[in-house]
């Protein structure tokens, strides 16, 4: 792909994920839009086996933008850091097409294992400010990786996931992530279990106090047996 149809297709990317932009020209100032030109370069060095050179060149995208972008991933069509200091990708993470991430979110291993140790993110997928995603595993297409998350296991297909460590809230989205961007409106599993908690508590409660009459009830009747 030519460097202007890149550039042009950066353009509509950040217009479309991002309501801050107000000209073209704003692109180029983007940290997204020049990491994705080091990573460019880096990933095709890494590919011919010149590792010390992709190194160098992905180092200088980390200084100009802080993003570590490893020349080793690999990242499909339509990605997008929105802010993105602090942004994290391992060498063997694979990213689809129509990804989103924000700032903070790491896309790393758990340890020094061997071979394949990085997440696969699926597409269109949007991984939410400070979510980190920690191992050999995939999060399926189309979904949602709530602000804060620590997700340390597989993510099926259009899910939505909060937590630490993150859950499963939510089952077959019925919107694409990238169709809304919403990172605030999601369920909140913790509120949910106080609440069925207290729901319990409530109802045992109840019971409680309606036996404690029945017994108070059958105290009174047995005394007034045995005054008879």
């Amino acid at each position: 792909m030519g460097f202007l149809r890149r550039v042009r297709e950066e353009i509509a990317i950040i217009k479309q994920r991002d309501p801050a932009i107000h000209s073209a020209m704003e692109v180029f100032l983007y940290p997204s839009f020049k990491v994705m030109l080091h990573y460019r370069l880096a990933h095709k060095l890494y590919l011919k086996k010149h590792y010390f050179l992709a190194r160098w060149v992905s180092q200088r995208g980390v200084r100009k933008t802080g993003i570590e972008i490893h020349p080793g991933a690999q990242i499909g069509e339509g990605f997008f850091i929105d802010h993105g200091h602090g942004v994290i990708i391992g060498e063997t993470t694979i990213i689809g097409d129509n990804v989103t991430l924000y700032q903070g979110v790491t896309l790393g291993g758990t340890g020094k294992e061997c071979g394949k140790r990085h997440p696969t993110v699926g597409n269109n997928v949007m991984i939410s400010a400070g979510a980190k995603v920690l191992g050999s595993f995939k999060i399926g297409d189309n979904s949602k990786i709530g602000a804060g998350s620590v997700v340390l296991e597989e993510v099926p297909d259009n899910s939505t996931v909060v937590g630490v460590p993150g859950r499963v809230v939510k089952r077959n989205n019925q919107v694409f992530p990238q169709e809304e961007m919403d990172q605030v409106n999601l369920p909140d599993p913790v509120k949910e279990d106080i609440a069925n908690l207290q729901h319990a508590n409530s109802e045992l409660t109840n019971r409680i106090l309606d036996l404690e009459a029945k017994m108070r009830e059958l105290t009174r009747r047995n005394h007034t047996t045995e005054e008879q």
